[in-house]
């Protein structure tokens, strides 16, 4: 199975796919759509529409999806066996207001990150 996850390097969206993708031990492709445009441009494209995460599957585009959305596509579709291990991170839910504070004061030399 190849997957390319279109991802954010922080964001509670983003850290829920990276947990589902450990949880059942997928091998993917992890692609950094805040710091390299292009990539961030190739998931707009490839999604149609430009927000994250986006995760493609064996050439399907799963667009703007929680980890448990990518989980719940992966089991219905019999890519991999329901497990009772636990994701290291909520699936389902987006960072929280003091996380999104804390990464907007991070930066190189003090420049805020971008959020798209």
């Amino acid at each position: 199975m190849k997957i390319r996850a279109y991802l954010k390097p922080h964001c509670g969206w983003s850290m829920g796919v990276r947990a589902i993708m450990e949880k059942y031990s997928l091998e993917y492709e992890d692609l950094d759509i805040i710091n390299n445009q292009n990539i961030y441009a190739e998931m707009v494209e490839k999604s149609g529409q430009p927000l994250s995460p986006c995760v493609e599957v064996d050439g399907v585009m799963l667009a703007d999806v929680s980890g448990e959305e990518v989980e719940n596509y992966m089991l219905s579709n019999k890519l991999v066996k329901s497990t009772d291990r636990e994701a290291s991170a909520p699936t389902d839910s987006p960072c929280s207001d003091e996380e999104h504070e804390r990464q907007a004061n991070q930066g190189n030399e003090g420049a805020p990150i971008r959020f798209f």
